[in-house]
């Protein structure tokens, strides 16, 4: 059985929400990194997470082409992508750019733990 920590990479810009995914992530139990716009994603992904929970709208590179970037590249596209946002047609965005999931803000806390948790163990 895999033991270590598993670590998720946040990214979105609003603070707020940062603070909320990682208080509730932290509680889990995982390692939580986190960057408030979509440039910095790609510089983050070195440090290779486990998942990326990923917001669409964000200053420099939307979470959208983010996500179509890492799911391009050889080193990234099989780290788990969920992306987030309060867009009415999440669902399909989500799929359109590769995503393996999506979570409409605002979110419950047992939705995002339970959505976190079984896409890293179908990646185990």
């Amino acid at each position: 059985m895999d033991t270590r920590q598993r670590t998720i990479l946040i990214a979105d810009d609003d603070k707020a929400i940062v603070d909320a995914m990682k208080a509730i992530l932290d509680h889990s139990g995982y390692e939580v990194l986190s960057v408030t716009d979509g440039t910095s994603v790609m510089q983050a992904v070195k440090a290779q997470p486990d998942l990326i929970l990923l917001d669409i709208q964000m200053p420099g590179h939307d979470g959208l082409m983010v996500c179509k970037q890492l799911k391009r590249q050889a080193s990234t596209k099989d780290i788990p992508v969920i992306i987030v946002s309060a867009s009415l047609d999440i669902q399909s965005k989500a799929a359109d750019c590769g995503a393996d999931d999506h979570l409409a803000k605002p979110f419950e806390m047992e939705v995002l733990q339970e959505k976190v948790s079984n896409l890293l163990q179908r990646v185990l």
